[in-house]
Parts: C-alpha cells; structure tokens; sequence
C-alpha cells in the first residue's frame, strides 16, 4: 500500500523550508522579517520580505537527497538566465543582491531571485507564448553552456527508475497500462540515452539549447510586460521538445514565430517523439504523488487521454 504525504505533513515541509530560506537569506546579508510563501507545489518560493528578493526551494523531487545533482541543474539556470538577461532578453535573472549560486541549507538546495509583480489583471495568453517561445529560441542557439547535456530534462533515469517503482504501487497505475508504458520505453529510451542515436533517427532536427519545460506556460505576466522565466530543466535538445504535448494550435503557433524570426518549424517526426516522451514522463511521476497527493488529479486525466493514442506516439526506430 502506497504512504501518501498527509497534509500535516505537507505543512510541516513548507516550514521547514521557508525556515531554511529566511536563515540562507540572512546569511547572505538580507534583512527578513516577514517571510511570505507566494507558491507551494513542486517548489516552495518564498518572498523574503521585506527585501525584493525569492528564494526558490524545489521540495517534490524523484531523488531528494541528490542535493549536488539539484545544485548543479540550478547553477546551470542561474547561469543561462543571467546570460539572456546580459542580452536584452525579458527574462526573470538571478537577484543581483546575493551571489549567484545555489545554497544549501537545512537539507534543502535553494536559489535566490527578484521579487516581481504579477500583472493580477492580465491571464495569460498561451497562443502568444507559444509564439514567443520561437525568439528565445533564436536567442538560445549562440548560448554556450557546454556543461548542458542532451535532452536531460526528460530525465531519462527517472523514466526507467520510475517505471521499476510503479510494479509495488497498483494503487497508481493499473498493470496493462504499467505494461505499455515499459514497452514504449523500451524503443524510445535508446533515442534519449543517447545523442548519436536521436541524431541517425532524426537527422535534420538539429540540436541547441532550450528551455526544458514547456515554456508557454512558463512566462511570467509581470506589470511591466512578459518575461521568460523557471529555467530548471534548462537542457540541449530539439526545439520541440519545449512544445511537447501542447497540441496543433499551439505547435502552429510557433511555426509562425519560427518564420517571422527565420528559425525552422516544429518537424512533425520530431513532435511525435517528443509527445510520446513526455507522456512515459508523465507516467514517471505519478511516483512522486505520495509527496503531493494533489498531483493525482491532474495526472490521471493524461494518462487516460494517452491511453487513447498510437502505441509510442506512432515512432518506430
């Protein structure tokens, strides 16, 4: 039987890591008096009131005791951000008020970034986003992150652990599903696990640095205009995989950045690739339900819906 966080127990995490932020704040010099949690799901962020600043402490995680491995991909974000920011791009960067890395504190890996106001009025407009998405791509191609790894925003360890998992969990995810998902594995991890494979596969795809996590859904409605923002996954890969599951509406709306700007549109081979992948991802974290219960109910509509389509989105090796 599956032990799932208790909500006492969810509280009690949240403290911990806003106690953990006001000390890592204080200690980097900044006056904080009036902490204020403004979001609590994957990560807890933390307004460190009154100085303009927040902490950013991830909290639901497939390896929680990999604080360097977390630290790493956060000093990877912290860099690229700063890097876009040096370049005019409207990006959320580091706070310039703390040194530019990830600190460790509590047991938690934390970063540290402006305070900036939300637009409260404006929703947000995805088919504009996902247009956008082609002009920070064009602004990524000359980053020259070397330590960024091929698509490791797919995670492909947690793929394969997760799937290993999830055979004691019944209560997550029935047999015959379990069992088609680790036969799509199957064929699409040789094309993740490596580079040289992906690139036989899809031989005009190209490779550059991305975002990593669906960007049009991460661009932050800030009062003084939209800014890119949440580089967590920051990885290299294709272009799609930053539009992956986000549907032809969407997908169309980027080929129209990509002409506007005179970067490539979305290859269709490619997308179904990336589409499949991100749904064995989706698969994967129901691991992480027994950490955020309330994750259930968001995860379970897509495995249903992929429960409906071609057999490894219709990619064959």
């Amino acid at each position: 039987m599956t032990t799932f966080l208790t909500p006492r127990q969810h509280a009690d995490r949240t403290a911990a890591t806003v106690e953990a932020a006001v000390a890592a704040g204080r200690g980097l010099g900044l006056t904080v008096t009036g902490p204020a949690v403004l979001h609590d799901v994957f990560s807890v962020v933390v307004h460190l009131a009154p100085s303009p600043v927040v902490a950013r402490i991830p909290t639901v995680l497939p390896r929680p005791d990999d604080l360097a491995a977390l630290a790493r991909r956060q000093q990877d974000e912290l860099d690229v951000t700063r890097w876009l920011a040096d370049r005019g791009v409207p990006v959320i960067a580091p706070s310039p008020l703390v040194p530019r890395e990830p600190v460790q504190r509590g047991g938690f890996s934390m970063t540290f970034w402006p305070f900036v106001e939300g637009a409260r009025d404006r929703e947000p407009d995805y088919g504009a986003n996902a247009e956008s998405v082609a002009d920070l791509h064009a602004a990524l191609r000359a980053y020259p992150g070397r330590r960024l790894e091929f698509l490791s925003a797919a995670d492909p360890r947690f793929i394969a652990d997760g799937l290993a998992l999830l055979g004691g969990h019944p209560d997550l995810i029935g047999a015959a599903e379990l069992d088609r998902a680790r036969r799509e594995w199957r064929l699409l991890e040789p094309l993740v696990r490596s580079r040289s494979a992906f690139e036989a596969r899809f031989p005009g795809a190209g490779l550059q640095p991305i975002h990593g996590d669906s960007p049009p859904a991460n661009i932050f409605n800030a009062v003084d205009g939209d800014l890119y923002a949440d580089f967590e996954l920051v990885t290299l890969g294709p272009v799609e995989w930053d539009l992956a599951a986000l549907g032809p509406e969407h997908e169309a709306a980027y080929d129209r950045g990509a002409r506007r700007n005179g970067t490539r549109p979305l290859d269709g081979e490619v997308l179904a690739f990336v589409n499949a992948l991100g749904m064995l991802r989706v698969i994967a974290t129901l691991t992480l339900v027994p950490q955020l219960p309330e994750l259930m109910e968001y995860l379970k509509p897509a495995v249903d819906d992929w429960q409906t389509r071609p057999f490894a989105g219709g990619v064959s090796l």
